[in-house]
């Protein structure tokens, strides 16, 4: 074959897989094209609300349901542990179909209990999610000459000492037309995708859906109006939406109606750009504060180990050569960490426990940056729900050979090579972390199982998730181990003595500077971590995971640095004891986040009421609060043994 042929079908390969690419999109974000007069589907989701943290059933409430009856959706497991229950509804749209005045239903006479549950309900000010097309309805108020977006529409409203309830929505779906050139490729929304083979598209007329906008308005219908009209049927007047004013009381022994309007408007908003509106960049320049002081930080410490390694270490190594006269001489000559030389490798105590925990940080670590990143490159969008948690268990699941892999060669170096308890040590991995969040989760699940709140997972998960531990992570955990028993340890470069040397007495506690250590990673990440807990509390979208990888890789940079100097600091008075100090000197970390966590909860969270939703608010922040413990402590930990290491590797003594 000549070289004309050879690069003809290069470029006929590269064509198809240009259209290829070109043809698919990143999970949940490919579009859906709806031709004129097409159904579409409304999706409801659990009723929220920022007051209890506790999710409910959308149709826990005495609402309009659909003529079909209550369908669930295929729910991933990401889904399921954010509390996301997605239900049909009874609302019926059709493609550029505007509609007015539709009768949804009217509910039956209210019962005392309905009516307490809509009192609650308003009382915690709880928000209706609906979704259309895989976007949110999103609600615009004006205050102060300013138009404020929020997520779902409030169930109803108190006035002087009634409750009203908001019985009437007013939709308003911006639509583009649709525009896809390609041959190949994946059209659905995030609830379902169906393949299409080639053909034209561009002579068939659609539309794309690019916005979901709902206005709530409480009307009093007229019941006499009302005696002929069947579900879905038109309402005998004109409605008046007013979101200024409110109408429909909530009374026990009264039913309520429900109405809808929908129209249809055509956007100039493309669909690549149709979740701009949720996810504009407020606070960017807040964002690239963070960074820049995180770069300060690093800075500052990177000149501290710079005056450490190649000024204070390279000159006591050349002092500490150049004594060759005599033993007595050089022992009135040494002092600081040269002393402690014999005594430097000498194992700590609970040295199984370390190992294990070190191991579970790079496991956690590992996955913190997978998923950063791939979330970062767009596969875990807002769009695809519940993508986000579903792979960070997926990666946690597949590390489980990292740290099954760490944890036995940290044993072995501990002991010199011996491999006889590597399966002891990798079981323990296996089950310290996940052991951990299992129980923290199970008391958490038990009070939201009994407030009857969707945000419990369902039994059936958490069989899944015993399944996925015990099937997966823990024989990958052992595989680790197993591999790392026939891998190289790192070998001490000098001998330990058998009595232990004595350590001089410290004028402060050493623990007290260790702990102080923590100031300097938090101070890296605080403003970030604003933004995060309000996106986990307070319902706002995050989504700036470029930011949040800058800022991760800001962070562990900062560890290294903070548990190195910090171990060189205590071994240059003599104390030897540097395992778990390194380790806690950048894993201190986790106190200081536990401290903002409650000063959240006490200014952010000021609305938030019970004990219950109290409770879950702490146990989820000491659920962050050891995960970030361990990620952080193995990174300090890690980089104190290999500076350590390196350290003594310099020294040349009998």
């Amino acid at each position: 074959m000549d070289a004309f042929h050879k690069f003809k079908i290069l470029l006929v390969i590269s064509s198809y897989f240009i259209k290829i690419v070109h043809g698919y999109y990143l999970p949940g974000s490919f579009p859906h094209k709806y031709n004129v007069g097409d159904r579409l589907t409304v999706k409801v989701n659990s009723l929220t609300s920022i007051d209890t943290e506790i999710p409910y059933g959308y149709y826990t409430l005495p609402l309009c349901k659909p003529l079909e009856g209550i369908k669930d959706k295929a729910e991933n497991i990401g889904e399921l542990l954010m509390g996301d229950r997605i239900e049909n509804s009874p609302y019926r749209f059709r493609m550029f179909n505007n509609e007015t005045e539709i009768v949804l239903c009217k509910t039956n006479p209210l019962s005392s209990d309905d009516f307490k549950i809509f009192k609650d309900r308003i009382d915690e000010m709880y928000q209706v999610n609906l979704n259309l097309d895989n976007l949110p309805a999103i609600r615009y108020t004006k205050k102060d000459g300013y138009y404020l977006r929020w997520t779902g529409y409030p169930v109803g409203i108190k006035v002087n000492d009634v409750y009203y309830v908001f019985n009437h929505l007013k939709f308003t779906v911006l639509v583009h037309k649709y525009e896809h050139n390609n041959v190949v490729g994946v059209i659905g929304t995030g609830d379902g995708a169906e393949l299409i083979t080639q053909r034209n598209e561009t002579n068939l007329d659609g539309y794309m859906v690019v916005g979901f906008e709902v206005q709530p308005c409480s009307v009093n219908h007229d019941d006499s109006l009302l005696k002929n009209v069947e579900p879905y049927g038109k309402y005998l007047k004109p409605i008046r939406c007013d979101p200024a004013s409110v109408a429909m009381a909530v009374t026990e022994g009264r039913s309520v109606t429900y109405t809808y309007e929908v129209m249809f408007i055509k956007s100039d908003i493309k669909w690549p750009s149709r979740w701009d509106a949720y996810l504009k960049m407020e606070g960017a320049k807040v964002h690239w504060f963070s960074i820049l002081n995180s770069l300060t930080v690093i800075t500052f410490l990177a000149g501290v180990v710079f005056v450490i390694m190649l000024r204070t270490i390279r000159r006591d190594l050349a002092r500490y050569e150049e004594l060759d006269e005599g033993r007595s001489q050089m022992n009135e000559e040494l002092s600081g960490w040269k002393l402690v030389v014999s005594d430097v490798f000498r194992a700590p105590n609970r040295p199984e426990l370390l190992c294990v925990m070190v191991a579970d940080g790079c496991r956690i670590l590992g996955m913190a940056v997978a998923t950063i990143f791939f979330a970062a490159l767009g596969f875990m969008s807002p769009a695809s729900r519940g993508a986000l948690i579903s792979g960070m268990l997926m990666f946690y699941l597949l590390l489980g050979v990292v740290a099954g892999f760490v944890a036995v060669w940290l044993q072995r170096t501990l002991v010199a090579g011996n491999s006889r308890r590597w399966f002891s040590v990798s079981a323990r991995v296996a089950c310290f972390f996940p052991g951990i969040s299992f129980l923290i989760l199970t008391i958490l699940n038990s009070l939201l199982w009994a407030s009857q709140s969707t945000g419990a997972i369902p039994f059936s998960t958490f069989i899944i998730l015993i399944l996925l531990w015990f099937c997966i992570s823990v024989p990958l955990t052992l595989l680790g181990g197993l591999v790392a028993t026939r891998a190289r340890y790192l070998e001490y470069p000098v001998r330990t003595n058998q009595i232990p040397r004595e350590i001089p007495a410290h004028k402060f506690p050493s623990w007290l500077l260790v702990l102080g250590a923590g100031t300097l990673p938090f101070g890296t990440l605080f403003i970030e971590l604003f933004f995060i807990m309000s996106s986990i509390w307070l319902g706002r979208v995050y989504y700036v995971f470029g930011f949040l990888f800058v800022v991760l890789l800001l962070l562990v940079t900062v560890c290294a640095e903070v548990s190195l100097v910090l171990t060189y600091m205590h071994l240059c008075v003599e104390d030897w004891k540097w395992w778990w100090k390194s380790f806690f000197a950048s894993g201190s970390v986790a106190f200081y986040i536990f401290l903002y966590s409650i000063n959240y909860l006490v200014f952010d969270l000021k609305s938030l009421s019970g004990p219950v939703s109290t409770i879950i608010y702490l146990g989820y922040s000491l659920f962050m609060v050891i995960t970030v413990m361990l990620a952080t402590g193995a990174v300090g930990f890690l980089t104190s043994l290999f500076f350590v290491h390196r350290l003594f590797s310099s020294v040349k003594i009998d």
